[in-house]
């Protein structure tokens, strides 16, 4: 069970769903079976935004994953662009 929440919203046109739908199905097994802590991720489709809420055992995990080149490298490059406008990133621990 998940301990904590990393939740990004991100702004993007109906036009480049799907393209960012790619990217998710693209990252998720590596995500899972790669990253320390990854306990489950989902995306979260709205009229107004797109949400990948990702859960890990520990607050600490998820600020580790924002640091590591998957993320950085892989899904924060192939995403950006397209972007509307920047996304959102929370952090939230389950008591």
């Amino acid at each position: 069970m998940a301990k904590a929440f990393l939740e990004i919203t991100m702004y993007v046109s109906n036009t480049n769903r799907a393209a960012a739908a790619g990217v998710y199905n693209k990252y998720k097994k590596t995500f899972l079976e790669e990253i320390n802590g990854a306990t489950s991720k989902e995306l979260l489709i709205r009229d107004e935004d797109v949400q990948v809420l990702h859960g890990f055992e520990s607050v600490k995990d998820a600020n580790v994953y924002l640091k590591t080149d998957i993320f950085n490298n892989d899904v924060v490059k192939e995403l950006s662009p397209l972007f509307d406008k920047a996304p959102e990133i929370k952090i939230y621990e389950v008591v």
